[in-house]
């Protein structure tokens, strides 16, 4: 049975992606933030126990991906319970809005941090097992802020457009290994990110894609043949750049 692995998995993008992909009779290994004891979460928790049915294994971590000394160890214990992902879909990330001359640089670093370092050091962790395994699939969520200008939003569009680099990058290097490396390039999607501290914004949500969509768009990636890869997958609302 093949086996995702899917990093901001506890809500959002991440928990449908975990659900579509369970549906489609994968194992899971899912990892989001970690309690203030270092365990997986209860959102995680309970996402996990309602996919656990018949002989799906689901394995579950809590690692702090803006901790660059947490994710070796963390994703090494993960890994070590004998679950070989086939696909590995790097979709946790963060955003900050605010004028790119008054950022704080500990704000800065951690943005980095989350959404391009963090995707480094996963897949650092998993290219060694999809190279033994013969290959697989690394889909890596980014945004069209990647490819656009949006004032305020210019550190946010900056690490998208790193990790959509670094993404070009890795496939051309792992093609010879037979690893696939794909970009889903996605406009607004109505997810938890619009609630948090560091994103202010007054886009109207009901006009943004539904994470289901997503889940979906990440799956028809997944389920390509072995011998193609669809290298950047851009999903946009029908009502264009909010």
């Amino acid at each position: 049975m093949a086996a995702v692995l899917i990093t901001g998995a506890s809500r959002g993008i991440g928990a449908a992606a975990a659900k579509a992909f369970a549906a489609a009779g994968y194992d899971l290994l899912l990892l989001s933030r970690p309690t203030a004891e270092g365990k997986p979460g209860p959102e995680l928790e309970a996402l996990a126990a309602s996919l656990r049915q018949g002989d799906r294994r689901v394995e579950i971590a809590g690692i702090d991906l803006a901790d660059s000394a947490a994710i070796g160890p963390g994703l090494a214990e993960l890994l070590g319970r004998g679950l070989v992902p086939s696909v590995v879909i790097n979709n946790a990330g963060a955003a900050y809005t605010g004028a790119l001359a008054e950022m704080p640089l500990d704000q800065w670093q951690w943005l980095l941090q989350l959404n391009v370092t963090a995707v480094f050091q996963v897949c650092q962790a998993v290219l060694p097992l999809l190279r033994s395994a013969g290959g697989g699939l690394i889909i890596n969520v980014s945004s069209h802020a990647a490819h656009k200008t949006f004032p305020d939003w210019g550190a946010y569009a900056t690490t998208k457009a790193a990790k959509a680099c670094f993404t070009r990058h890795l496939a051309a290097e792992e093609r010879a290994h037979g690893i696939r490396v794909s970009t889903l390039t996605l406009g607004a999607v109505n997810t938890p990110l619009w609630d948090t501290e560091t994103v202010h914004s007054d886009f109207d949500r009901r006009a943004m894609l539904e994470v289901g969509q997503v889940a979906d768009a990440l799956l028809v990636l997944a389920q390509q043949p072995a011998n193609q890869v669809v290298e950047d997958l851009t999903l946009m609302p029908a009502a264009g750049a909010l």
